[in-house]
């Protein structure tokens, strides 16, 4: 029986991550870069998987979620997990060292996390929000220069970030709300995305 909740599934460009009732993990798809967390990375003969297949063998899987050829996972301990490509530190490991199965980040409190192509953000249940990756176009919201690569999880400033309430746009442009139903915004913004009524990228948060 697959959970029909919220976070329980991952559909990326060519794989997909599921968990079920049960608390497995399961995937299927092209495993490039080890996406599909089953200890096999291609070039190789189980490159493709075209049946769901399960990641290890644990029961404890509550949320999976990802960008593009990477995946995030939390669970119920509050631990989070990743795989797939690093190659501009996305999975948040301090190296830009590809995984083809669920490694950890350190910290048990973890309470969701998204993807996108080259950067990640999470937050944890005190209210702050990581983020890590690629800051193409400032994406990352750390008030960097463009394309300025962290590794590692970094905290944007705040304690009021709302814990499930946040996405990433492609692979540099961010929105988030607080708390106090404001929404926030940052990253690429030469067509408007970020619906500011400008075309000014911006490297730190702004309110909408």
């Amino acid at each position: 029986t697959w959970d029909a909740g919220r976070g329980k599934i991952k559909v990326g460009q060519l794989e997909s991550c599921a968990i079920k009732a049960d608390g497995t993990l399961w995937s299927w798809g092209y495993n490039k870069q080890g996406v599909l967390g089953l200890n096999e990375a291609c070039p190789g003969s189980g490159c493709y998987y075209s049946s769901p297949t399960q990641v290890g063998t644990d029961t404890s899987w509550q949320h999976v979620l990802g960008g593009h050829n990477t995946v995030n996972a939390i669970k119920t301990d509050g631990t989070l997990w990743v795989w797939g490509d690093a190659s501009y530190g996305q999975l948040g490991l301090n190296d830009t060292a590809s995984r083809s199965s669920p490694t950890q980040i350190p910290g048990t409190t973890w309470a969701w996390a998204s993807g996108a192509n080259e950067n990640m953000m999470a937050t944890k249940t005190d209210g702050t929000m990581w983020v890590w990756g690629n800051s193409r176009h400032g994406g990352l919201g750390l008030n960097q220069a463009h394309a300025t690569k962290i590794s590692s999880p970094t905290q944007i400033p705040g304690t009021t970030w709302a814990l499930k309430e946040f996405s990433t746009i492609d692979r540099a442009a961010m929105t988030a709300l607080k708390t106090d139903g404001t929404a926030w915004v940052w990253g690429e913004n030469e067509d408007g995305q970020l619906g500011l009524n400008t075309a000014v990228s911006h490297s730190s948060p702004v309110q909408i």
